[in-house]
């Protein structure tokens, strides 16, 4: 992380150099989490434009190829969890789970992601945000992939969030965010849970798991600033996401969280 500014000894001090620059022990520690399945060709490209941080976690969905491998041949320093079940929600949350930073960074390892956009987060949890939310369409924000259907649909679910849970997000369904470690409970994830039969996956374990997060974070009273960030296109091979199936999940979470939601709200008007 940043270091105390090095500053040229003034005349007559003699040729002794001042100390070498330390580390700042009020930076937070920042962990970025990168949930990886069969990413071997794309993780050199995200490798190369992380910037300095603390930590480094991939997430192994099980790979075929040589992600595993290819991560550690790039950063020796990574350290590699292996999900134990499956699905995007699932990694995140065994991810977080091993996390020791103070500050939690979740970004895609097929290059969707910018990285070198970290530090715009980190800016926006270190000027008051307790949850950093990442968006394609606030600011200089935008996409070279999302499809006309995507982005109609995530539009759609947008303002039926916003409506149904007073919130005011522009990009529900992107997965670019940060947020502060101490906040983690709230988001109630599963990190431990054999894997069920079936698809292998429990409510959440999905790519529903960003619709998840910023509800949750909105249930909490958690303070949201949406930072702008372009989403690349996919560099090498397909994305795993599915528009109709998981734009199902993403209703099915909205209508889940509701109760919850509607039951937060009575109770704090009730303790009045």
């Amino acid at each position: 992380m940043s270091t105390v500014p090095y500053v040229e000894p003034s005349a007559g001090t003699g040729t002794e150099l001042p100390p070498p620059p330390v580390a700042d022990a009020s930076e937070p520690l920042v962990s970025v989490i990168i949930p990886a399945l069969n990413e071997a060709r794309n993780l050199p490209h995200v490798m190369a434009a992380l910037p300095e941080v603390d930590e480094v976690i991939l997430v192994d969905g099980g790979s075929t190829d040589d992600t595993v491998e290819v991560a550690r041949r790039l950063m020796p320093g990574i350290r590699v969890v292996t999900q134990n079940r499956r699905g995007k929600g699932n990694a995140l949350a065994c991810g977080f789970a091993a996390a020791t930073g103070d500050i939690l960074v979740m970004i895609d390892a097929d290059g969707s992601t910018d990285p070198r956009e970290i530090p715009s987060f980190i800016a926006a949890l270190r000027s008051g945000a307790d949850f950093a939310k990442g968006s394609r369409f606030h600011g200089a924000g935008g996409s070279a992939d999302i499809t006309r259907l995507r982005r109609a649909g995530n539009k759609c679910l947008s303002l039926l969030v916003n409506t149904m849970f007073r919130t005011r997000y522009s990009d529900l369904c992107y997965g670019y965010n940060a947020f502060w470690a101490r906040h983690l409970d709230v988001f109630g994830l599963d990190s431990t849970s054999p894997r069920p039969e079936g698809d292998g996956r429990l409510w959440g374990d999905g790519f529903e798991i960003e619709t998840l997060l910023n509800l949750r974070a909105a249930r909490a009273r958690l303070h949201i600033i949406e930072v702008p960030s372009f989403e690349q296109a996919r560099i090498h091979g397909e994305s795993n996401l599915n528009a109709m199936t998981d734009g199902l999940r993403v209703l099915r979470t909205i209508a889940r969280e509701w109760p919850r939601r509607r039951s937060a709200v009575t109770t704090v008007e009730h303790a009045r």
